[in-house]
Order: structure tokens, then C-alpha cells, then sequence
């Protein structure tokens, strides 16, 4: 089987929306990616770090769905990154209440060995300097390399990204920081900045609103499944991307029509997701429930256009 290694945090959330909260729920950019990557036919490893406090029980969950851990560093005396935020009615806002970087303050990725050859790596949202590492660890360069970044590192760490971007072939980003990124205000002229960046292909997130996939002259727009109810969407991009990446390490190749399809893919494992609080609903979830959805998306993209 192809391999998959995902970068990212593990993490405790404390999440508050209005149907629901919980005071400490497993989270983290990587539990939600592997997770989603975990519904296909691909070796996964993952790499991050974690204190004292993370639960047995958290490990055996990722184990049971054959998530290789060697790559996550204990340190015993310390404590795992915690976030705590409270969403807004329209769950399309939050606040974030509380940030404790605990390990994560002085994390020194380090790659399996295993895991060093690859097919497809996927840089979580972390700080540039630790993507640039575990890029230098690898024996070879993957097929594809797949990035996450965010506003803060867009802002604050601005050269080290630009040296990333170049090592990539795959950015999948939100609007805001699209724009943040180009200093663009339309997507189609931020895409076309940000590809000159580096890398070959765009993923510009929308979140309740689909994915738009950007490729030299190409675009493709991915819809998000319309939902009576959305009970928790933390975690829903790291989701989106787990499914991404999982979908195109079992294709084994990348290419424009790959991506779409690996869109679709995505956005339907990131609809289950947003259903239940943190990541309950994915550590449930059966095959046969993401492939009934799946006919649903097929519905939701295919039409026929008559033309004279």
C-alpha cells in the first residue's frame, strides 16, 4: 500500500456551540486528518508530540484504525496542547478562549524511518520551520506534498512560508487567508499570485459554501453538502484535508481530475464531521455510510447542460 505521513497536533479541546459543549475532547489538526485518511487503503503514520496527559485510551483509538504512532513524541512531563473556543449562532464565528501550546512550544519534529520514503506528505498547520524540517527528513521527495498554513503564519513568519511554498504542490487554504496571502481581493487574480508562489495546485476552502481547485488555467468548484444541522465544525478542514490526501495517496498519482474527485471525497467526509461534537462522529463512522453519502454528492454535481 501507498504511504501517507501527516504532520500536525494532537490536542485537547474544550468546544461550546449552541447544541452542545464539552470541557476536554480529543482534537488536534492530525487526529482529524487521520482519521478521515483512515476510511481508505493507504499506510498511514503520523508526527506530532504530546504530554503526560494524553489518555491511553486516545492512542488505542488511532491505533485501532491502524494509524502508525511511532512518529508521536511523549514527553511525560509535560502537558498536550489544549484549545478551548465557544462558537456564534451562525457557527461560521468563534471565539477562541483559551491557546496552550504546553509540548507544542518546542516541538522537534522527528520522521519514522518507515515513513521517510512516503508517496504523499501532508504539512498540517504548524510553523513553517517545522514543515521545512520534516521536508529535510524525507529520503526522497513524496509524489505530491500537500500544505496547510493559516493567517498567523501568513503575517508572522512570512519568508520561512514563501520557502515552503516552493517545495509544495498542493496549498489548500480558506478565502480570508488567500487574499491575506496575494493581497487580492478577487480569488481568481489570488490564485493566480499564489501559483506563482510554487505551487501547482490551489484549494481555496469555503467552508459551508464548497472548495474552489485552481491549476494554471483550470478551476473547478467543489459544493459543500447542504446540512439541516451543524453541531460542531472544528475540525472540519482538517477533515476535508485527512480525505484530500487520503484519496490521492490510494489514486498513487495527482493530476487535475484526481483532485476533483478528491474534493468530493473530502468534503464528504467533512460533512460527517460537523455532526457531532469534536471528533465523535469520525470515530464511528462505517464505510457504507461515506459511500450512501457519496451517492448523494454524485446527485449534487452532475447535470446535464443542453447546448443549441
Amino acid at each position: 500500500m501507498s504511504k501517507l505521513l501527516a504532520v500536525g497536533t494532537l490536542a485537547y479541546d474544550a468546544i461550546e456551540t449552541p447544541f452542545d459543549r464539552t470541557e476536554k475532547t480529543l482534537g488536534g489538526s492530525v487526529s482529524y486528518i487521520a482519521l478521515a485518511a483512515s476510511h481508505f487503503n493507504v499506510d498511514i503514520g503520523i508526527v506530532s508530540v504530546i504530554g503526560g496527559d494524553f489518555e491511553e485510551k486516545h492512542l488505542e483509538l488511532l491505533r485501532s484504525k491502524n494509524i502508525d504512532l511511532s512518529g508521536v513524541e511523549k514527553i511525560q512531563e509535560g502537558k498536550t496542547f489544549f484549545w478551548s473556543g465557544r462558537y456564534h449562532n451562525d457557527m461560521n464565528s468563534r471565539d477562541t478562549l483559551v491557546t496552550e501550546l504546553n509540548t507544542l512550544a518546542d516541538f522537534d519534529p522527528k520522521v519514522p524511518e518507515n515513513f521517510k520514503d512516503a508517496e504523499v506528505l501532508l504539512l498540517g498547520n504548524l510553523h513553517p520551520s517545522i514543515q521545512l524540517s520534516v521536508l529535510d527528513q524525507m529520503h526522497k521527495r513524496p509524489n505530491v506534498v500537500i500544505l496547510d498554513t493559516m493567517n498567523y503564519w501568513i503575517e508572522h513568519t512570512p519568508d520561512e512560508l514563501e520557502l515552503v511554498l516552493k517545495r509544495i504542490d498542493v496549498l489548500a487554504i480558506n478565502d480570508e487567508e488567500a487574499r491575506q496571502l496575494s493581497g487580492e481581493y478577487s480569488l481568481v487574480k489570488a490564485a493566480k499570485k499564489i501559483l506563482e508562489k510554487g505551487p501547482s495546485y490551489l484549494i481555496i476552502k469555503k467552508g459551508e459554501h464548497g472548495a474552489l481547485l485552481f491549476h494554471q488555467d483550470q478551476v473547478f468548484f467543489a459544493p459543500a453538502l447542504p446540512l439541516e444541522d451543524v453541531y460542531d465544525p472544528t475540525g472540519a478542514g482538517d477533515t476535508f484535508a485527512g480525505g484530500l490526501a487520503g484519496y490521492l495517496t490510494e489514486s498513487r498519482h495527482v493530476s487535475f481530475d484526481k483532485l476533483k474527485s478528491a474534493l468530493i471525497h473530502g468534503a464528504n467526509l467533512a460533512s460527517f464531521c460537523v455532526e457531532k461534537i469534536g471528533t465523535e462522529r469520525m470515530e464511528t463512522l462505517e464505510r457504507k455510510e461515506i459511500a450512501e453519502r457519496l451517492e448523494i454528492f454524485k446527485t449534487l454535481t452532475q447535470c446535464v447542460i443542453e447546448l443549441d
